[in-house]
């Protein structure tokens, strides 16, 4: 670690990080050829559902981490923010990958098993998108979807993922870029302009991360509806980025980058980890509790499916991985502001989200199958590390584009230099 703050001094990414992540991006490529070669298309296109998803909402948190900070005009994290505005600069890419997946899983097709009868049906959606499901009198019909088709038909779904990624994105972009302006030109001009542009993307995004979390992942299983579904993948969302945020920091601070991060900063972070792994259990707990009370069937079915044997061990290490993990971690202070400790409960909290992210996909579209423990989990892992490689470079990449790792010229630059809790 150097001892001196250079805020000079741009990020070079070279070395063994850089080998590992393509190597990591070629093994995810084989991975998702093998599962279309070896006959299991499906099972593969939920994957890179899964994990195209969690890309996006990493890369979202960190427009949300630098909205709140501008909005809430913390001085605190003014040092940190090239490693959330790196993912912003990702976002744009992982927003288009997302697009990509669901579109091309909407309209490839395969021939599948719908109530006993052999029909040809979309890879994803097909609950809903499979042809004839809103035609009276078809074999496919369903009296349910159909009532919902105002609402769940694939133009109006494909308009709201571009509007509401589209928008997240633009914003996004304009918070870096008042950032690199006010380093070339100081003042206050463009910190007035990223608290505009926050309160703006604060507001927009509060409204439709519902709506995003509704249409990409719940309607997997149309049938189903939660009003809390939404509030809860956000919480998932911001664990998830504040845990990928924090790993980020501590990389660079163990290579000799960010030497002006103390623990105070980390301590912060840590701070905000445990409380909203809180926040994601009671809203846990409250969308499970309601179903479990109400026992009506539509709403049952849900937590039914997850309580088969093939996925029971998986929905309580969830919960296990996600809350206790956190409370019994990061609960003191020494534990958040432990560097080994602290980088630890973020890799188990990262995994712990992308298994909450799986519980979310697999149990509605695949369903039990016997063979998820030896012929299939090869492209559940073989995936993730494909993605995890892909985001680790491209990331990465983003931050050596920064002139300076640290907003040189934020006007509470000076108070996050000397934060101290």
């Amino acid at each position: 670690m150097k001892t001196h703050n250079n805020f000079d001094e741009r990020f070079e990414f070279t070395g063994s990080v850089k080998t590992w992540s393509l190597i990591a991006i070629v093994v995810g490529v084989l991975v998702v050829l093998l599962g279309f070669i070896t006959g299991s298309g499906e099972r593969t296109f939920d994957n890179l559902l899964l994990n195209g998803y969690y890309f996006a909402c990493v890369c979202i948190a960190g427009v949300v981490f630098c909205a709140i900070q501008y909005v809430a005009q913390a001085g605190w994290s003014a040092s940190l923010l090239r490693v959330p505005q790196a993912f912003i600069k990702v976002l744009p890419f992982a927003a288009a990958l997302l697009v990509i997946i669901v579109i091309s899983g909407l309209f490839l097709t395969h021939t599948g098993t719908i109530e006993g009868k052999e029909t040809v049906m979309p890879y994803l959606y097909k609950q809903w998108a499979v042809k004839g499901v809103t035609t009276p009198g078809s074999e496919t019909y369903d009296a349910l979807i159909a009532g919902k088709s105002g609402y769940l038909n694939i133009p109006f779904f494909l308009t709201r993922m571009l509007l509401f990624l589209g928008s997240y994105t633009i914003l996004g972009l304009l918070l870096v870029k008042y950032s690199n302006n006010e380093d070339s030109l100081g003042g206050m001009f463009n910190y007035e302009k990223s608290f505009k542009v926050g309160c703006i993307f604060l507001v927009i995004f509060g409204f439709t991360i519902p709506l995003f979390a509704f249409d990409t992942i719940m309607s997997l299983e149309a049938r189903w509806f939660s009003t809390m579904f939404g509030w809860y993948n956000f919480a998932a969302l911001w664990v998830s980025g504040l845990s990928v945020i924090t790993l980020v920091t501590i990389y660079l601070r163990k290579q000799g980058y960010l030497s002006w991060i103390t623990e105070d900063h980390l301590h912060n972070l840590g701070q905000l980890m445990f409380g909203f792994s809180v926040f994601w259990t009671y809203l846990w707990f409250a969308q499970f509790l309601l179903t479990y009370y109400a026992n009506i069937p539509e709403e049952a079915e849900y937590f039914y499916r997850r309580w088969e044997p093939e996925f029971k061990p998986w929905f309580w290490l969830n919960i296990v991985i996600n809350f206790a993990t956190p409370l019994l971690v990061l609960m003191s202070r020494g534990s958040k502001r432990g560097v080994s400790i602290l980088k630890t409960a973020c890799i188990i909290l990262i995994c712990g989200h992308w298994l909450d992210y799986w519980q979310m996909i697999m149990p509605g579209t695949i369903g039990a199958q016997s063979a998820w423990y030896t012929e299939i989990l090869w492209i559940e892992v073989g995936t993730f590390i494909g993605f995890a490689g892909l985001f680790t470079y491209s990331v990465m990449t983003a931050l050596s584009t920064f002139e300076s790792l640290i907003p040189k010229k934020h006007p509470l630059l000076d108070e996050s230099l000397h934060h101290h809790i």
